[in-house]
């Protein structure tokens, strides 16, 4: 079974998931396009859930999109802010860039969740989840109608970051404490505004702080326990404790089993950011003439937990070994069938279950693409089985004006024989013989193509 890095409990642990198992994402701010460092997280998810399917577990998966709260630094809602910049109502941006999102995420086959609520569908789930943290003494409302969550009620507030109560500073990103706070890293439930994007509550008129929202929809579509949690490692603090905080306060006990965070990505040695000019697009990399997926075999290339910096020639490099990969199950799909490599596939699957090595995984099967001692049938059905995990779309050349003239096939086969025993004249009489039959062949470091 799946063996995982647990954030809070800060070791690998194996994800007991029985027949089922629910995860929940923390979704895409719909306010503009999400650039490729952020699309690594739901690469993540998706191999959780695809590793986890391979065992016959059945995923329950829900992710939101935020379409309301998340506001940026001066207090301005991103999404209202981002409308009025493009002259568009907030309907016709959030609507545009979410499905913006959702094209991104089937490019790089993402299969979509179960669950994907929207925050602003879902304004009274919110407000029933702040109304009984009131009640049971976790929340309180301030004159002017704004709902704090009380954090000195939660006293595990930290085990996810480590960023503990009695050492964090007051005002960590503004320059004053807000006075209506009763302590200072208490946060907004519940926020008073009149205008666009604002909802009646019992409170007044305003809209939800961007934590409760994610405890809500959790709540709401998986029930008050499941099993993992995932998001970017920049939200373990403060969203993930306060979304923490919020959820087990409500329900009295621990909801989630399993907080698992990806690391960030860098593109050319830096954050990528607008502010350093350095975002890239899925769309960039699509017109740059690349297979989307080659983004997806890039990620799969470093281990989830590790910081990647990515660059045009990584990418580049990933899409020239999907694109090869590709050739090469269409060249052994013209071979005989023969059953998988049983030996090759174990240790790819053990990689898979041990916290994802995905680097380990791409390595062996590069093992199996250049060892000559498996038939070409074999190979095919193991690339395809593996595939149903890493997701590269290897069968797409299949049938592609690729077909082998009769007797081809065992002359390929023939040459790499003579390739790794380092018989060049016998190799180049191959290529010969195949060139007479329109069959070009091409040696790489990996091993022979053709076409």
């Amino acid at each position: 079974m799946l063996r995982i890095y647990d954030t809070r409990a800060r070791q690998v642990e194996e994800i007991a998931a029985g027949r089922a198992l629910r995860m929940y994402t923390c979704g895409p701010t719909v306010y503009r396009h999400a650039h490729v460092g952020n699309l690594r997280t739901y690469v993540l998810s998706d191999l959780i859930r695809r590793v986890l399917e391979r065992r016959r577990v059945r995923v329950l998966a829900c992710q939101n999109i935020t379409d309301v709260g998340h506001l940026t630094d001066s207090g301005a809602d991103k999404v209202l802010e981002q409308a009025q910049a493009e002259q568009r109502s907030v309907r016709e941006l959030a609507r545009f860039y979410e499905d913006a999102f959702k094209d991104d995420t089937a490019a790089l086959n993402i299969r979509p969740p179960e669950h994907m609520p929207r925050a602003t569908e879902t304004i009274d789930v919110m407000i029933e989840l702040i109304a009984k943290l009131i009640e049971q003494g976790h929340a309180y409302v301030v004159p002017d109608g704004s709902v704090f969550f009380d954090v000195q009620t939660f006293p595990t507030y930290g085990d996810i970051s480590g960023n503990r109560l009695d050492a964090l500073k007051p005002a960590h990103r503004i320059d004053t404490v807000d006075p209506r706070k009763r302590f200072h890293a208490d946060w907004a439930l519940w926020k008073p505004f009149a205008g666009e994007l604002t909802w009646d509550s019992p409170w007044g008129r305003g809209f939800p702080g961007w934590h409760v929202e994610c405890s809500a929809m959790s709540l709401r579509f998986l029930g008050s326990r499941f099993e993992v949690h995932v998001g970017g490692i920049d939200l373990r603090f403060p969203h993930h404790e306060d979304e923490r905080a919020q959820s087990d306060s409500a329900v009295g006990h621990e909801v989630v089993r399993h907080w698992v965070h990806g690391e960030h990505l860098l593109f050319d040695g830096r954050k990528m950011a607008k502010s350093t000019g350095n975002v890239v697009l899925l769309s960039d990399v699509v017109a740059d003439g690349l297979d989307p997926l080659a983004v997806r075999m890039a990620f799969l290339e470093h281990r989830y937990r590790q910081q990647l910096n990515l660059t045009w020639d990584t990418l580049r490099a990933a899409d020239r070994t999907v694109r090869r990969w590709r050739a090469r199950v269409a060249e052994w799909s013209e071979s005989p069938s023969a059953p998988m490599a049983s030996e090759y596939a174990q240790r790819v699957e053990s990689a898979f279950d041990d916290d994802l090595d995905t680097p380990s995984a791409l390595r062996i099967l590069r093992e199996l693409e250049r060892d000559p001692s498996v038939a070409p049938g074999a190979k095919f059905e193991t690339f395809l089985h593996i595939d149903q995990v890493l997701g590269l779309d290897l069968s797409t050349e299949i049938g592609k004006a690729r077909v082998l003239p009769p007797g081809a096939g065992e002359l390929l086969e023939a040459r790499a024989r003579a390739r790794t025993a380092g018989d060049w004249g016998e190799s180049d009489r191959l290529r010969d013989l195949l060139a007479e039959m329109g069959v070009r062949v091409a040696d790489t470091p990996e091993g022979q193509t053709w076409s």
